[in-house]
């Protein structure tokens, strides 16, 4: 199976491994959210609420990010191949595909769904204010681009 690749995949790593022994890495470039929302507790050194609502919300957005891959992957696939069909009834090759292809589109709705699932709920636990007239999963995507660390390394 093909993967794509998800860029704020060592953000998320780090995330997820942060408790009292871990720390963020000083060099890491932070945006200003980061720098004045704690993601980690002064007392235990565990994670917050918005440090464990970012980390599903960063889980959603690869999600939807590899179903969206696989959505395309077979959707090129049946075209090369429907391509060439003979008229008529379709050959058990192409029924395959067109299965694969519905079940993609299908994991690529419920990826959607709990993209947005994610987002409203990091949203309410950060105070985010969501502009009018902006779709939620649109404005979050927007969001992680612009403030989520890419490529960051694993703070030891």
């Amino acid at each position: 199976m093909t993967t794509t690749q998800f860029s704020h995949a060592g953000f998320l790593d780090v995330l997820e491994h942060l408790d009292g022994s871990v720390r963020m890495d000083a060099s890491m470039p932070l945006s200003p959210f980061f720098a004045r929302m704690p993601l980690t507790s002064d007392e235990t050194g565990l994670r917050t609420k918005v440090a464990d609502a970012l980390i599903q919300l960063l889980k959603a957005r690869r999600a939807s990010l590899q179903a969206a891959f696989d959505t395309e992957l077979a959707a090129d696939e049946l075209r090369r191949y429907q391509k060439y069909a003979k008229p008529g009834k379709p050959s058990a090759h192409i029924v395959q595909l067109r299965q694969k292809q519905a079940a993609a589109r299908q994991a690529l709705s419920v990826s959607r769904q709990s993209l947005i699932k994610a987002a409203a709920a990091f949203v309410r636990d950060a105070g985010i204010d969501v502009p009018e007239r902006v779709a939620l999963d649109v404005f979050i995507i927007g969001w992680i681009d612009a403030n989520v660390p890419r490529d960051a390394a694993r703070a030891t």
